[in-house]
């Protein structure tokens, strides 16, 4: 799985925007913004941040882009005491558009479905 900064470089490339164009956008500063994308730095917190990322890059707050940056935006900021087993945070995003109300991929139900096959496998 990506992490976040990778997840936004892309879209940021997508869009056919340099780095210094994307922060001016969504006013960060770009060495800061620099480190992010590298995996040298959390991606920010708060919704606001969020918001202005979707803004520079022309996404909806509603769109899947949007809500899979959330997602990890999310799991990366969580305590590392928590942090899954690697398995189980790769399968992560298929869990949250479960709850959100969304249908999953059909690759990303076969993969949720494996992990649970093998973890009940694994407890017999």
């Amino acid at each position: 799985m990506k992490n976040f900064g990778q997840m936004v470089r892309e879209e940021r490339l997508k869009k056919r925007l340099t780095l210094r164009e994307f922060c001016r956008k969504a006013s960060f500063d770009p060495s800061y913004w620099s480190r992010i994308e590298r995996g040298l730095a959390q991606p920010p917190k708060t919704k606001v941040a969020m918001l202005q990322i979707a803004d520079a890059l022309g996404l909806e707050s509603v769109s899947e882009e949007y809500l899979s940056l959330k997602d990890i935006a999310f799991l990366e900021n969580s305590p590392t005491e928590l942090a899954p087993e690697r398995s189980v945070y790769d399968n992560l995003p298929a869990f949250f558009k479960t709850a959100r109300g969304q249908a999953p991929s059909e690759d990303e139900l076969r993969k949720l479905f494996e992990l649970i096959k093998s973890e009940s496998d694994g407890k017999e």
